[in-house]
């Protein structure tokens, strides 16, 4: 029987060998109960192009703790970095989380960004 978080990881993996196989930069979700992170890795996986989270002292003032809130502006960050690094187009791999919540808001600030998935 495996527990919440295999379970979790089991989609993560799923997810990954299949935008691997698209080959494209892929946008990197990961959330805590406090904060929530974005990345943007290369399409070989060797590289990571642009990260955002509520870690980031920029971040820390304006926003309180890992809300939806919180989430849409690391959204908008990891958007404006991407294309700062010349990356338009990327996978969303939500790392196994449900399309929910957070991780919805973080990804619907994204695309409003300009950023194409």
């Amino acid at each position: 029987m495996l527990n919440k978080k295999e379970q979790r990881l089991r989609r993560a993996r799923q997810t990954r060998i299949r935008i691997a196989k698209l080959g494209a930069a892929r946008l990197t979700v990961h959330r805590t109960n406090q904060h929530i992170y974005a990345t943007i890795i290369s399409g070989d996986g060797a590289r990571v192009l642009a990260t955002a989270s509520t870690q980031e002292s920029e971040v820390r003032g304006n926003v309180k703790g890992g809300n939806a809130e919180a989430a849409a502006l690391i959204g908008k960050r990891i958007a404006e970095k991407a294309k700062a690094a010349g990356v338009e187009k990327v996978a969303f791999d939500r790392a196994g989380f449900a399309y929910h919540g957070r991780v919805k808001a973080l990804a619907e600030a994204a695309r409003e960004a300009g950023l194409q998935f």
